[in-house]
């Protein structure tokens, strides 16, 4: 059985930190992962401001940027592997997102592969989404290839981060799409209290439902637009973050965590249908808001006990799109299809990613 050790880094829209798991992939029938190494570097204040505010920087200051960054993320690599003694054959890194407009065929996920490369000296993968925007696609969501190959017991897979996107099978195809933001507003009203995120939900539980916000948010124009989309920190600042201004963060935080488990809520309404009665689908819950227990409670609520909720150990919760983005870089790697048009889109499905390959070690 051929074995594969590779390194996954992942930083979210919501800036949590940056993600890196260390996992050994195998394949025999059918592909498997034991996840041997992990570890989040939360961003000091200085990195956090630059990331936050990069968006506004002109094309010089952005390239710098993406070559300090991609600096950063070797070193952290190369200590990562160094405290834990790992030579992997691979690092694949999703980077940091600052521009998503698929609409305009625009994607930017800063992080220079070449400064990975050089600060590790491994066969780097990065810039993973623009050849399907190139393909026409949306150049997201990427994950569903990962749970269709590694978590295929689940029926939908939902993943709660900055924002949230769902998965599942659909007349034999893999779909995906972005639902709503998460992490992101939810994260950004915590800052008006002086904290980095809500602990639990337990702000959001001291609040109360404002039901005009929550009407003015269920009725954004892109909830009723069908797949494929995706979500952008443009959209959010567009279109989410004007409304979010007459109430205390507390009720703020309590109406839009009304409004995510809603709009899950519809969302896998839509495909109950498809199951016989004596099937209760199974739904695997990752990501950050994974650990936010209102809104988790929300969900299950807005659900009616129709769905099966599995909230997994911390370790998936919080590695899981690092697991997955090291899994896209091994496929692609291999040669392999790693994002699917059937997800994003795009004229066809594609093995997205470029190759940095280091000609000789020091």
């Amino acid at each position: 059985m051929k074995k594969y050790d590779v390194i996954g880094m992942m930083s979210g829209t919501s800036l949590d930190g940056l993600d890196i798991a260390f996992v050994r992939f195998s394949y025999k029938s059918d592909w498997q992962f034991e996840v041997l190494g992990c570890k989040t570097v939360e961003y000091d204040d200085a990195w956090k401001r630059q990331l936050q505010c990069a968006g506004e920087l002109n094309a010089f200051e952005l390239k710098e940027l993406d070559l300090r960054y991609g600096t950063w993320l070797g070193e952290q690599a190369r200590g990562f592997m160094n405290a834990i003694n790992i030579q992997p054959a691979l690092i694949v890194s999703h980077g940091h997102t600052i521009f998503h407009r698929p609409q305009c065929g625009i994607t930017l996920q800063i992080g220079d592969g070449y400064n990975i490369m050089q600060q590790t000296q491994l066969k780097t993968i990065c810039d993973l989404r623009s050849l399907d925007i190139a393909l026409g696609g949306q150049g997201a969501p990427l994950v569903p290839i990962g749970d269709e190959l590694l978590f295929y017991e689940y029926d939908l897979c939902l993943n709660l981060g900055g924002f949230s996107n769902i998965s599942f099978k659909q007349k034999s195809k893999r779909t995906a799409f972005d639902i709503c933001p998460v992490n992101t507003v939810l994260n950004y009203l915590a800052s008006k209290k002086g904290f980095e995120y809500d602990h639990e939900g337990t702000m959001a539980r001291a609040g109360h439902a404002d039901m005009s916000l929550f009407k003015q948010l269920n009725a954004l124009k892109f909830y009723g637009d069908t797949p494929p989309k995706s979500l952008g920190m443009e959209w959010v600042t567009e279109h989410i973050l004007p409304l979010l201004k007459e109430e205390t963060p507390e009720n703020l935080l309590h109406t839009f965590c009304h409004h995510v488990a809603y709009q899950i809520s519809l969302t896998i309404a839509s495909h109950y249908s498809k199951y016989p009665i004596s099937h209760k689908p199974k739904m695997l819950v990752t990501g950050g808001g994974a650990k936010n227990t209102f809104l988790i409670e929300l969900i299950a609520s807005y659900a009616n006990g129709k769905i099966e909720m599995h909230i997994p150990d911390d370790e998936l919760i919080d590695f899981k799109e690092a697991i997955i983005f090291a899994f896209l870089g091994l496929l692609r790697s291999l040669g392999k299809i790693n994002t699917l048009s059937s997800v994003t889109g795009a004229k066809s499905d594609s093995s997205g990613g470029l190759v940095y390959e280091p000609l000789y070690r020091n």
